[in-house]
């Protein structure tokens, strides 16, 4: 198992839309393992396929006493919009905002196995879903800030002494 390297703001990958996996592909177990090893020694909640660099429809996630992957997701949400608790990401590091997200989220699709999975979810987890579900479609969290905290994070994202 590897550790594998986490892609930062502004590498292209995170604004491409990932690719559907589908049924057969090869080093699905190994790429799984490898990414959930990743999440671990990063203490994060959530990673998807492209914040590593693979342009692949896979997230992992380790939130709430929920842990599990999903291939190629479908993501349902529900309830009302909030934006409690905040959010940070692995590939925007040292920015924390509070997009709105849906209070509650279910994924569903397979494993490596192509078993269906169903995992569901209310707060921190709900948002786990979606923000890992955006990566697959290209988006990052800061996409979906309004207002002075979108012009806030355009504003340090574009100071020279980011990510530096």
């Amino acid at each position: 198992m590897s550790v594998l390297t986490i892609r930062t703001f502004p590498d292209p990958v995170l604004r491409t839309p990932a690719d559907a996996v589908g049924t057969g592909r090869r080093g699905l177990h190994r790429l799984v393992r490898d990414m959930f090893e990743t999440l671990d020694d990063v203490g994060g909640v959530g990673l998807a396929a492209p914040q590593v660099g693979v342009g692949l429809r896979l997230f992992t996630f380790d939130v709430e006493g929920l842990r599990g992957y999903v291939i190629d997701p479908e993501l349902r949400t529900h309830g009302e919009l909030v934006t409690e608790p905040g959010e940070g990401c692995l590939s925007v590091p040292g920015l924390h905002y509070r997009p709105e997200r849906s209070e509650e989220a279910v994924v569903t699709r397979v494993d490596a196995e192509g078993e269906p999975v169903e995992y569901r979810g209310r707060g921190l987890t709900a948002r786990c879903f979606q923000h890992e579900v955006d990566h697959l479609d290209g988006m990052l969290f800061i996409d979906r800030l309004t207002g002075e905290d979108r012009r806030d994070s355009r504003r340090r994202l574009r100071d020279a002494a980011y990510g530096q």
